[in-house]
């Protein structure tokens, strides 16, 4: 039995010199170390061997299973050492390659816009205020002078969540916070940037989400001349210093008189043009003095104070300034067209 395990010895060592792979080298060790590897056998057949053989015969067992696990674990020790190193070759990074510089973002138009406007009423002393998309039908229609079934609801088909909760339609809820959370104090100098939202067909000039900023103004001795020279003044700084503006009457259920705001066409300088529609005159934003009772559901007195507010469409007001003819690039995240703005 001895002589067998020697020559089982040198069997295995044999064929492990020549193991091209980890799988062949697993075969292997299942072969002459497994449970029905021959090795095993032989062991389980010492039970029959005398009692002197017996120590003899399994120390010489354990030393041939003990030369073929070293022989297994140095064939895999050196094929671990080949792969790491395949490994590191077809991973290896060339550091003298020039590196690939980042892509950089721009600001979006719209935000660059919202900014350029807030940046101009900041300087004539407004503050910035906000309030919550998802708004109470309160804040939105009846403290704005739309009690229920007011007809001109009908001008805002609404987004409804509840029966009293909606997506707001316009940022005016926010100057309604705004007068209320001021509890009387004067005076009252806001604008008013978000998103609001409307039931509508999107088209080249229409989305059912789009970008407001309203303002309002409240304070004793405040006149329509003081609304206008506000508007002629950010017409000016947004559009260019020779730009003109006119009112023309309108309807809002919040104002009274109120007031349609059109500038002078930056394109043609007034002349008219395809921009324009020959006209002369571009429509950038709708205003008037705050209705009475408006103030008064407020928190005013509108026999001491009144005010004037305004609002006007950001992508609008973008469409313009940068001569895009369709309000769903803003929204398509085209970065053809994003990337127009990314250096301006």
């Amino acid at each position: 039995m001895r002589e067998k395990l020697l020559s089982l010895k040198n069997e295995a060592l044999q064929e492990l010199e020549q193991v091209q792979s980890a799988a062949e080298l697993n075969e292997l060790r299942v072969k002459y170390l497994g449970k029905k590897g021959p090795l095993t056998e032989i062991m389980r057949g010492m039970g029959a061997l005398s009692a002197e053989e017996r120590p003899v015969i399994g120390q010489v067992a354990n030393e041939v299973r003990g030369a073929i696990e070293a022989a297994v674990q140095e064939r895999q020790n050196a094929f671990d050492r080949a792969e790491t190193e395949r490994r590191l070759k077809s991973e290896q990074v060339d550091v003298t390659l020039p590196g690939r510089a980042p892509q950089q973002g721009g600001m979006h138009p719209l935000t660059r816009v919202v900014r350029e406007i807030e940046d101009i009423f900041l300087g004539m002393g407004y503050k910035v205020a906000e309030g919550p998309e998802m708004e109470q039908d309160y804040y939105n229609f009846e403290a704005l002078n739309l009690p229920k079934n007011h007809p001109a609801r009908d001008m805002q088909d609404s987004f409804y969540v509840t029966e009293d909760i909606l997506m707001r339609t316009h940022t005016s809820p926010v100057q309604v916070r705004t007068m209320e959370a001021m509890k009387g104090q004067l005076p009252v100098k806001i604008i008013c940037p978000g998103r609001v939202y409307r039931r509508d067909n999107d088209d080249a000039t229409h989305s059912h989400v789009f970008t407001q900023i309203e303002g309002l103004v409240i304070d004793r001795h405040i006149r329509f001349s003081d609304l206008k020279g506000t508007l002629l003044q950010f017409a000016r700084e947004m559009f260019g210093p020779s730009t003109k503006i006119r009112t023309r009457p309108s309807f809002f259920p919040f104002t009274e008189p109120s007031a349609e705001v059109d500038v002078s066409c930056a394109n043609c300088g007034g002349e008219g043009c395809r921009v324009c529609k020959h006209t002369g005159w571009l429509e950038i934003l709708g205003s008037g003095m705050v209705h009475p009772r408006v103030l008064q559901m407020s928190g005013y007195d509108p026999n001491e104070v009144s005010g004037f507010a305004f609002g006007m469409g950001v992508e609008r007001i973008a469409m313009l300034k940068y001569g895009i003819d369709d309000i769903r690039h803003f929204y398509v995240n085209d970065l053809r067209f994003l990337r127009q703005f990314a250096k301006h």
